[in-house]
Protein backbone atom coordinates (compact mmCIF):
# COMPACT_ATOMS: atom_id res chain seq x y z
CA UNK A 1 0.00 0.00 0.00
CA UNK A 2 2.79 2.01 0.67
CA UNK A 3 4.25 1.60 -2.79
CA UNK A 4 1.39 2.43 -4.35
CA UNK A 5 0.55 5.80 -2.10
CA UNK A 6 4.47 6.59 -3.01
CA UNK A 7 3.97 5.97 -6.88
CA UNK A 8 1.14 8.09 -7.22
CA UNK A 9 2.73 11.01 -5.03
CA UNK A 10 5.57 10.74 -7.74
CA UNK A 11 3.52 10.75 -10.55
CA UNK A 12 1.39 13.61 -9.08
CA UNK A 13 4.56 15.85 -8.57
CA UNK A 14 5.94 15.01 -11.91
CA UNK A 15 2.62 16.22 -13.50
CA UNK A 16 2.80 19.60 -11.36
CA UNK A 17 6.26 19.86 -12.02
CA UNK A 18 5.73 19.56 -16.02
CA UNK A 19 2.16 21.71 -15.75
CA UNK A 20 4.29 24.37 -14.02
CA UNK A 21 6.84 25.13 -16.42
CA UNK A 22 7.10 28.40 -18.11
CA UNK A 23 6.02 28.24 -21.36
CA UNK A 24 8.73 30.61 -24.04
CA UNK A 25 7.04 33.52 -25.06
CA UNK A 26 6.86 33.11 -28.87
CA UNK A 27 4.50 32.17 -31.71
CA UNK A 28 4.23 28.25 -32.52
CA UNK A 29 4.83 27.67 -35.79
CA UNK A 30 2.79 24.22 -36.38
CA UNK A 31 -0.23 26.51 -34.84
CA UNK A 32 0.38 29.15 -37.55
CA UNK A 33 0.75 26.53 -40.19
CA UNK A 34 -3.04 25.02 -38.83
CA UNK A 35 -4.15 28.41 -39.62
CA UNK A 36 -3.24 29.25 -42.94
CA UNK A 37 -4.80 25.17 -43.76
CA UNK A 38 -8.03 25.77 -42.19
CA UNK A 39 -8.29 29.15 -43.77
CA UNK A 40 -7.86 27.84 -46.95
CA UNK A 41 -9.72 24.75 -46.70
CA UNK A 42 -13.18 26.64 -44.96
CA UNK A 43 -13.80 27.65 -48.44
CA UNK A 44 -11.72 26.03 -50.91
CA UNK A 45 -10.83 27.60 -54.14
CA UNK A 46 -11.44 31.17 -54.92
CA UNK A 47 -14.90 31.01 -56.45
CA UNK A 48 -15.65 32.36 -60.32
CA UNK A 49 -18.26 34.20 -59.48
CA UNK A 50 -15.92 36.43 -57.37
CA UNK A 51 -13.57 37.20 -59.50
CA UNK A 52 -15.18 40.59 -60.81
CA UNK A 53 -15.44 41.58 -57.00
CA UNK A 54 -11.37 40.68 -56.87
CA UNK A 55 -9.10 43.30 -55.43
CA UNK A 56 -5.55 43.97 -54.74
CA UNK A 57 -4.41 44.89 -51.55
CA UNK A 58 -0.94 45.70 -51.28
CA UNK A 59 0.60 43.39 -48.77
CA UNK A 60 3.35 45.20 -46.42
CA UNK A 61 6.24 42.51 -46.49
CA UNK A 62 8.48 45.30 -45.18
CA UNK A 63 6.47 44.65 -41.97
CA UNK A 64 8.07 41.65 -42.03
CA UNK A 65 11.29 42.39 -43.35
CA UNK A 66 14.55 40.96 -41.37
CA UNK A 67 16.74 43.50 -42.67
CA UNK A 68 19.31 40.81 -43.52
CA UNK A 69 19.46 39.47 -40.26
CA UNK A 70 19.00 35.82 -39.92
CA UNK A 71 16.08 36.08 -37.34
CA UNK A 72 13.36 38.56 -36.87
CA UNK A 73 14.14 41.40 -33.97
CA UNK A 74 11.64 41.01 -31.20
CA UNK A 75 9.36 44.18 -33.16
CA UNK A 76 9.36 41.48 -36.34
CA UNK A 77 8.25 39.01 -34.09
CA UNK A 78 5.29 41.40 -32.59
CA UNK A 79 4.10 41.95 -36.43
CA UNK A 80 3.42 38.46 -36.55
CA UNK A 81 1.51 39.04 -33.23
CA UNK A 82 -0.14 41.95 -34.53
CA UNK A 83 -1.09 40.30 -38.03
CA UNK A 84 -3.36 37.53 -35.95
CA UNK A 85 -4.74 39.82 -33.63
CA UNK A 86 -6.35 41.78 -36.93
CA UNK A 87 -7.45 39.03 -38.50
CA UNK A 88 -9.28 37.54 -35.19
CA UNK A 89 -10.75 41.25 -35.32
CA UNK A 90 -11.82 41.19 -38.30
CA UNK A 91 -13.21 37.09 -37.83
CA UNK A 92 -15.44 38.68 -34.97
CA UNK A 93 -17.56 40.08 -37.41
CA UNK A 94 -21.33 38.51 -36.93
CA UNK A 95 -21.99 38.36 -40.83
CA UNK A 96 -19.55 35.63 -41.63
CA UNK A 97 -20.35 33.31 -45.16
CA UNK A 98 -22.46 30.84 -44.17
CA UNK A 99 -21.11 28.62 -47.49
CA UNK A 100 -17.88 28.47 -45.20
CA UNK A 101 -17.37 24.94 -43.47
CA UNK A 102 -18.98 25.92 -39.75
CA UNK A 103 -16.65 23.76 -38.24
CA UNK A 104 -13.14 24.92 -39.64
CA UNK A 105 -14.15 28.64 -39.52
CA UNK A 106 -14.72 28.29 -35.55
CA UNK A 107 -11.73 26.13 -35.36
CA UNK A 108 -9.55 28.82 -37.19
CA UNK A 109 -11.05 31.60 -34.81
CA UNK A 110 -10.33 29.40 -31.35
CA UNK A 111 -6.60 28.85 -32.64
CA UNK A 112 -5.82 32.40 -33.75
CA UNK A 113 -7.57 33.89 -30.57
CA UNK A 114 -5.29 30.68 -28.99
CA UNK A 115 -2.30 32.43 -30.13
CA UNK A 116 -3.07 35.69 -29.48
CA UNK A 117 -3.90 34.84 -25.71
CA UNK A 118 -0.56 32.29 -25.62
CA UNK A 119 1.50 35.45 -26.56
CA UNK A 120 0.52 38.11 -25.11
CA UNK A 121 3.71 38.20 -22.95
CA UNK A 122 5.21 39.41 -26.28
CA UNK A 123 4.08 42.97 -25.50
CA UNK A 124 6.75 43.50 -22.75
CA UNK A 125 9.78 42.91 -25.53
CA UNK A 126 9.10 45.42 -27.94
CA UNK A 127 12.04 46.96 -30.17
CA UNK A 128 10.44 50.09 -30.42
CA UNK A 129 13.21 51.18 -32.88
CA UNK A 130 10.84 49.76 -36.36
CA UNK A 131 7.72 48.17 -34.21
CA UNK A 132 6.15 51.08 -35.31
CA UNK A 133 7.07 51.85 -38.75
CA UNK A 134 5.74 47.93 -39.06
CA UNK A 135 2.68 48.24 -37.02
CA UNK A 136 1.79 51.10 -39.46
CA UNK A 137 2.00 49.43 -41.95
CA UNK A 138 0.12 46.38 -40.70
CA UNK A 139 -2.16 48.97 -40.17
CA UNK A 140 -3.48 50.29 -43.49
CA UNK A 141 -3.27 47.14 -44.94
CA UNK A 142 -5.63 45.99 -42.53
CA UNK A 143 -7.56 49.20 -42.96
CA UNK A 144 -7.62 48.10 -46.62
CA UNK A 145 -8.95 45.08 -46.06
CA UNK A 146 -11.87 46.28 -43.60
CA UNK A 147 -12.46 48.77 -46.36
CA UNK A 148 -13.18 46.62 -48.76
CA UNK A 149 -15.58 43.80 -46.77
CA UNK A 150 -17.71 47.58 -45.72
CA UNK A 151 -17.42 48.76 -49.63
CA UNK A 152 -19.21 45.40 -50.49
CA UNK A 153 -21.39 45.51 -47.96
CA UNK A 154 -19.60 42.29 -46.30
CA UNK A 155 -21.00 39.86 -48.96
CA UNK A 156 -20.00 36.50 -49.41
CA UNK A 157 -17.31 37.96 -52.05
CA UNK A 158 -16.41 40.69 -50.12
CA UNK A 159 -15.22 37.52 -47.86
CA UNK A 160 -13.48 35.49 -50.26
CA UNK A 161 -11.34 38.35 -51.43
CA UNK A 162 -10.32 39.13 -47.35
CA UNK A 163 -9.71 35.20 -46.77
CA UNK A 164 -7.37 35.25 -49.91
CA UNK A 165 -5.57 38.14 -48.70
CA UNK A 166 -5.15 36.53 -45.37
CA UNK A 167 -4.35 33.46 -46.94
CA UNK A 168 -1.23 35.43 -48.41
CA UNK A 169 -0.44 36.81 -45.52
CA UNK A 170 -0.30 34.03 -43.08
CA UNK A 171 1.70 31.97 -46.32
CA UNK A 172 4.25 34.87 -46.36
CA UNK A 173 5.05 34.58 -42.47
CA UNK A 174 5.10 30.86 -42.98
CA UNK A 175 7.52 31.26 -46.01
CA UNK A 176 9.80 34.17 -45.08
CA UNK A 177 9.62 34.20 -41.25
CA UNK A 178 9.59 30.62 -39.71
CA UNK A 179 12.62 31.38 -37.89
CA UNK A 180 10.50 33.48 -35.43
CA UNK A 181 8.59 30.88 -34.76
CA UNK A 182 8.62 28.42 -32.13
CA UNK A 183 8.21 24.54 -34.08
CA UNK A 184 7.80 21.47 -32.17
CA UNK A 185 11.26 19.53 -31.78
CA UNK A 186 10.75 16.80 -34.82
CA UNK A 187 12.19 13.26 -33.99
Amino acid sequence: MTLQTVTWMSAFLCLAQVCSMPMPCQLQGQLVRITHNLLRDMGGNFPLECLQENVFVAFPATAFSTSGAPQLSSSGAMAIYETLKNIDTLFGADDLPTKWDQRKLENFQNIVYRQIEESKCMMGSVDTSDYLIRTEGLKTYFSNIAAVLKEKNFSYCAWEVVRQELLYSLQFILEHNSDSLLWANRT
